[in-house]
């Protein structure tokens, strides 16, 4: 910016030298024209005008008070849009408005993997909701930085004549993590000012915190619901019956075991009403879902079969409470097969790279129709079970971040998993 201020003060000055000569000669020679004189002197004060206001435009000071205007105008219209997270249709707005305010010839907004928003020259070919195919825009992604395209082929779209020669690649982050990428480009490098980088990261950083703050607020609304949806899901009406009918049947022909079932149904309830928002360790969790599974093999004999394989240091991972035994309880209400005793495993794995867990809960029943299973994470999935899964993939993405959730594997026939992935959270405990 220095540069330039004294490239423009360095022209007028010369300029203004010019016209003055000009003026001086003209007043010099005897036959000259008045009009050349007049003509001059009016050149030296509209040059002087011009030489105050480009002072004035290329102050620094002038510069970042007009930068903030501009980003506070872009938080101002694009705060809407962001409060629904990074999709295609909240990306496309806030790259309008961001066009707007920037001297970008375009703008684009991708999450870790696909274009969500593009505006501006080359909208007609560069496609919203495909992969991303800048690698520079995966280096961004990758190490959580700033990328400056100084060149076409840096940018790698395959149109060869496509307008857009280079791009500021800066990255959008939740949690100190990458979750997509802020995209400007320019029709010539020469636009790759300071001026133009800064204001680059700070919209970036603008537009970062106006998603934290949604996400906030988000999670905020949900550990509300979610506490009345998990309650609401762990006093299973059914279960309830069951098990007392269970119990009462017991009474008659064994009543030993009756009292230490009722024992343990005590402390079952008792566990399941205090479980709140705070974490606990994963074995606790376990052994919650332990005592459920004692009700359900009391009540179904041997067809019902459980495998435990949970590495030790996973177990010492704190969790929310209540999300290994809703997919348990899942498995044995959508799994059994009239016909067939029902094995239900439960197993962990762990990503040494990334610092991500694995648990999963799998069995061997009846499986999940291929036409059902992308809606399974839906609440009016299967009686219920939309309604636990969304609930726990819900609250570990509130946890845990980006990357974490339920993910459902099923083919009908054969059996079901269901795992719960926690990113990052060896790398985080």
């Amino acid at each position: 910016m220095n540069n330039r201020s004294t490239l423009i003060d360095a022209a007028l000055v010369a300029t203004l030298g010019v016209l003055a000569v000009i003026t001086m000669a003209s007043l010099m020679i005897e036959h000259a024209s008045r009009w050349i004189a007049l003509a001059g002197l009016a050149g030296i004060v509209a040059v002087a005008f011009a030489l105050i206001w480009a002072r004035f435009a290329t102050r620094p000071d002038h510069v970042r008070a007009l930068q903030s205007h501009k980003m506070l105008e872009v938080a101002n219209r694009s705060l809407a849009y962001l409060g629904e997270g990074l999709t295609e249709e909240s990306a496309q707005q806030v790259c309008r408005i961001v066009l707007s305010e920037s001297e970008a010839a375009a703008v684009a907004i991708t999450d870790t993997e696909t274009v969500l928003g593009f505006a501006g020259i080359g909208e007609d070919h560069h496609s919203v909701g495909g992969p991303i195919i800048t690698t520079a825009t995966h280096d961004t992604l990758d190490t959580n930085e700033t990328r400056i395209l100084e060149t076409q082929a840096e940018i790698g779209c395959p149109r060869k004549n496509c307008l857009l020669k280079a791009a500021i690649v800066v990255p959008l982050q939740m949690r100190d993590r990458a979750v997509g990428t802020l995209k400007f480009y320019y029709t010539t490098p020469r636009l790759l000012n300071e001026t133009q980088i800064a204001m680059a990261e700070g919209l970036g950083a603008m537009l970062s915190t106006q998603l934290e703050l949604s996400e906030l607020e988000r999670q905020t609304e949900l550990a509300t619901r979610m506490e009345l949806k998990a309650l609401q899901a762990q006093i299973n009406p059914h279960f309830l019956f069951n098990t007392i009918n269970t119990i009462a049947s017991l009474i008659r022909t064994d009543p030993v075991r009756a009292r230490e079932l009722l024992r343990e149904f005590a402390a079952f309830y008792r566990r399941t009403l205090e479980a709140g928002d705070e974490l606990i360790p994963l074995e606790r969790e376990l052994e919650q879902t332990r005592r459920y599974l004692t009700f359900e093999i009391a009540r179904f004999g041997d067809r019902v079969v459980v495998e435990e394989d949970i590495d030790a240091a996973v177990k010492e991972i704190l969790v929310p409470a209540f999300i290994v035994q809703p997919l348990v309880e899942n498995a044995i209400a959508h799994g059994m097969r009239p016909d067939a005793p029902l094995t239900v495993r439960l197993t962990s794995s762990a990503c040494v790279e990334d610092g991500s867990v694995c648990v999963t809960v799998s069995d061997d029943g009846v499986g999940i129709p291929a036409d059902r299973l992308p809606f399974v994470l839906e609440a009016g999935s299967a009686k219920g079970l939309g309604i636990a899964l969304r609930n726990v993939d819900d609250r570990l993405k509130g946890h845990f971040g980006p990357g974490s959730g339920v993910l459902v594997e099923s083919t009908e026939g054969t059996g079901t998993a269901v795992s719960l992935v926690l990113a990052s959270v060896m790398a985080n405990g």
